[in-house]
């Protein structure tokens, strides 16, 4: 009981901070993905850096380049971009937010917050503001490192060999040349703070490492799906078109 009260007296001043520790994460974002005004201007200037090509986001996988498009260096103007369109201007993150939350809302995690539309909402809220979070966070270090945010569809052929880069991608990412590999140590440090800072304003005071290690558990599941999915959206789509057009010939001789 006497915990129960030491909580709520506590519970206002972890809100505050919270939230300051988010807009902390986004202001961060901001700036090392804008970066400096005059590089991103000359950046911008050359034809590789406008290609729409290059900031592609999928609203089930993410950012990815097609296996036939040249891997460039992203500017800081192209950063400040996709986090932009990962975070508030493609549905993928609201669809990865309502599945997080539905799965949430059947674990009735955490209790505290009720089984009803409310207790939903703020399960909601608290998914959503952990994925931005933890895009600001990667984007920043990213940024910083020079490292690849996207996914690079494999040059490679076969199902082995296509399946074993969607896997490895989401551990090891490009620097700034674009052919050397590095440990993806942006997005899982990212991972692991955004569950930290989301663990702040949930109730009954959770243990913030805890948090951050579901994050990253999270993170390898998660990525490595949708690196796979992102690999064979391509062969998916020509199957499924194929199917249709072959049942529409095969209508076509049946009329005959």
């Amino acid at each position: 009981m006497e915990r129960g009260r030491n909580w709520r007296a506590f519970g206002p001043r972890v809100r505050m901070w919270c939230m300051r520790s988010v807009a902390g994460a986004l202001i961060l974002g901001l700036f090392c993905a804008a970066g400096v005004a005059q590089t991103a201007s000359t950046e911008q200037s050359s034809p590789g850096a406008q290609s729409a090509q290059e900031l592609k986001v999928n609203w089930l996988y993410g950012a990815y380049v097609d296996k036939d498009v040249p891997l460039h260096p992203l500017s800081n103007h192209q950063r400040f971009q996709l986090f932009l369109r990962q975070s508030f201007l493609t549905p993928g993150v609201y669809v990865k937010t309502a599945f997080f939350s539905l799965s949430d809302q059947a674990q009735n995690h955490p209790p505290e917050w009720g089984d009803g539309f409310g207790g939903y909402a703020k399960r909601t809220a608290s998914r959503y503001g952990q994925f931005v979070a933890q895009n600001a966070l990667s984007g920043a270090g990213n940024a910083l490192l020079g490292y690849e945010p996207r996914y690079d569809r494999c040059r490679c052929t076969g199902f082995w060999p296509r399946t074993r880069h969607a896997v490895v991608r989401n551990f090891v990412t490009y620097n700034r040349t674009e052919k050397e590999l590095r440990p993806q140590l942006a997005m899982y440090a990212g991972a692991f703070g955004a569950g930290v800072i989301a663990g702040t304003w949930q109730p009954d005071n959770p243990g913030l490492v805890t948090k951050g290690y579901q994050g990253v558990v999270t993170q390898v599941i998660f990525g490595v799906c949708a690196n796979w999915i992102g690999e064979f959206a391509p062969d998916i789509k020509r199957v499924l078109n194929g199917k249709k057009g072959g049942k529409t010939a095969n209508e076509k001789n049946d009329t005959r």
